[in-house]
């Protein structure tokens, strides 16, 4: 079900967040979470259990992590967002544009979900409060968008993301989802937030890619021949779909530049964790 009554969100920004008994940083938006319910965060490599390359919030449970820390992260993630035992759906990301949607909070709408997504997305709509969606990165884009309704999608794209549209692919599913549910919403109207990814000058590409993506999106977001602008590419798509340019905030954070912060692919030759792009909505 929609909110009551139909909100106009905050503008969007992203502000450094501490959880002091759990030793988390990341970037968030109260007053996102204050006006709507929604609570968005973009995790850094600070605060969980795990160790050497994964250390030490490790998130993703596919890169050679002890299982066991990858759990334990998660939990003290939850917690120290006050979502204990919530419900948590984590796709098997797969660099496509399926998103796996979650319209029955009952327990057993939870595990289709959940068992859709560990099929293959890379992307979760969930239109039920306290159910959490949490997806993992290592230098492509997090991104996290919010109806003024409470409905919200979290998304994965790289640059095969990118160029498959998911983000926008997205922004028109929620704007279907409320629309089915009596809720006829301007995709204008909802916040977009770009989390902590590879900054152009650092991600380097086939001149054929780089091409591709200045024939879709404008030169623009092509610095050069070898280097490519996703958060630019990206926005120009969302924009396009109709997404407000002023409703589209970013960490301004690269996790190449910044990988003792943050976890990086190319950083680290391949081997590495995975911070996260997670959300929820708390009624009451």
């Amino acid at each position: 079900m929609g909110m009551s009554m139909q909100l106009v969100l905050p503008l969007p920004r992203l502000d450094a967040l501490r959880s002091g008994a759990h030793r988390l940083s990341g970037l968030g938006d109260p007053a996102l979470a204050d006006a709507c319910g929604v609570h968005i965060f973009f995790t850094t490599r600070e605060g969980g259990v795990s160790e050497g390359a994964y250390g030490a919030l490790n998130l993703g449970s596919h890169v050679g992590d002890d299982p066991a820390c990858v759990q334990e992260n998660r939990r003290i993630l939850m917690e120290a967002l006050g979502a204990a035992g919530m419900p948590l759906v984590v796709p098997n990301q797969v660099h496509g544009d399926a998103l796996a949607v979650i319209c029955d909070g009952d327990p057993a709408g939870i595990e289709a979900a959940q068992t859709a997504a560990a099929a293959g997305a890379d992307g979760i709509l969930v239109g039920v409060p306290d159910v959490a969606a949490l997806l993992c990165f290592a230098d492509c884009v997090p991104v996290v968008i919010v109806s003024p309704t409470g409905r919200f999608a979290v998304v994965h794209a790289g640059w095969r993301g990118v160029m498959a549209e998911a983000a926008p692919g997205a922004l028109r599913e929620l704007a279907a989802l409320d629309g089915l549910e009596g809720d006829a919403v301007d995709p204008a109207g909802c916040n977009v937030y770009i989390g902590p990814h590879i900054c152009p000058s650092c991600f380097q590409t086939g001149e054929d890619v780089a091409a591709g993506f200045a024939e879709r999106f404008g030169t623009g977001c092509v610095p050069d021949a070898r280097h490519v602008d996703l958060q630019a590419a990206l926005a120009a798509s969302l924009v396009r779909a109709g997404a407000s340019p002023d409703r589209i905030a970013s960490a301004d954070a690269c996790t190449r530049c910044q990988s003792e912060r943050f976890f990086s692919y190319r950083a680290s030759g391949g081997v590495c964790g995975r911070h996260g792009a997670i959300a929820f909505r708390k009624v009451g």
